[in-house]
């Protein structure tokens, strides 16, 4: 068993049978790669990153890097101690809480657009509050901000709530055992214990924020330069100039993979470090 364990994983030439046994692996990875290449090529070939100069992409883009990393800012500060109760408490209730949390991962994003409206809407049932306090959310950047937080949070809470739960408890034991309380106990050895997971699921809410549009669109609109995000920018092109929908998913596409490489790369360095 041992020997073919070994030919099969460090064998340089695959024999036919198991060429068999990966074909199916194979047209999976040509249906992941192919229109993505498409689409690289079909931008690159045309010079469609030119287009990026246009005023509409301009502010679409400069309005997804303002409101995603301000959605992240606000999971980073209302997520981390969310995560931290979450990894080190038993409570009840909790196992309720976390699938609250985590609901919105596996929500469709229209389901997500319409519960926001319904919610903080002008005829939600939030609506009529929050207009005698004199606020309105839909159609307005803050509806953008609050659109993206409420699909990407859940991504940056789940990660690192694994990186806090990861942590050993003896280490945990000896810190209190030294008189540390809570708060130097989180400050000084859990957070930095948990950088890594935290930075990464950082990186992906920013990804997941970025990319937002069904739910974005149905609570927020798509006004040029207040609520139209690049996904939005997108869908508008391909009515009205496919060539910056091009351009804008280049960007995407780009922004994507290096942020799931720097992710990647974290992850390969604490399996590393681990070992």
């Amino acid at each position: 068993m041992s020997q073919l364990r070994k030919s099969f994983f460090h064998s340089k030439v695959l024999p036919f049978t198991e060429w068999l046994f990966i074909l199916p692996s194979l047209l999976l990875l040509a249906l992941l790669a192919l229109p993505i290449l498409a689409l690289l090529w079909r931008a690159g070939a045309a010079g469609m990153l030119l287009f990026l100069t246009q005023p509409g992409a301009v502010a679409a883009l400069r309005l997804s890097l303002l409101t995603s990393s301000l959605s992240v800012l606000i999971a980073i500060l209302t997520g981390t101690p969310l995560a931290f109760v979450l990894a080190r408490r038993k409570f009840t209730g909790k196992t309720i809480l976390e699938l609250v949390i985590d609901l919105p991962i596996v929500l469709p994003p229209s389901v997500a657009g319409i519960a926001l409206l319904i919610a903080f809407g002008r005829q939600g049932v939030f609506g009529s509050t929050l207009s005698s306090l004199g606020i309105t959310l839909p159609f307005t950047t803050t509806a953008v901000i609050l659109a993206q937080t409420f699909v990407s949070a859940p991504l940056f809470v789940r990660a690192a709530r694994i990186g806090f739960a990861e942590i050993d408890h003896q280490i945990v034991e000896a810190a209190y055992v030294e008189g540390s309380n809570e708060w130097q106990l989180f400050r000084f050895l859990m957070f930095p214990l948990a950088g890594r997971a935290i930075l990464s699921g950082a990186i992906l809410a920013w990804t997941r924020a970025i990319g937002e549009f069904g739910a974005t669109i149905l609570f927020a609109g798509n006004l040029e330069g207040v609520t139209q995000t690049m996904p939005l920018a997108i869908y508008l092109g391909l009515e009205r100039s496919l060539s910056i929908a091009l351009a804008l998913s280049t960007v995407l596409v780009f922004v994507s993979f290096l942020l799931l490489l720097v992710t990647r790369r974290l992850e390969n360095h604490k399996d590393g470090s681990s070992s």
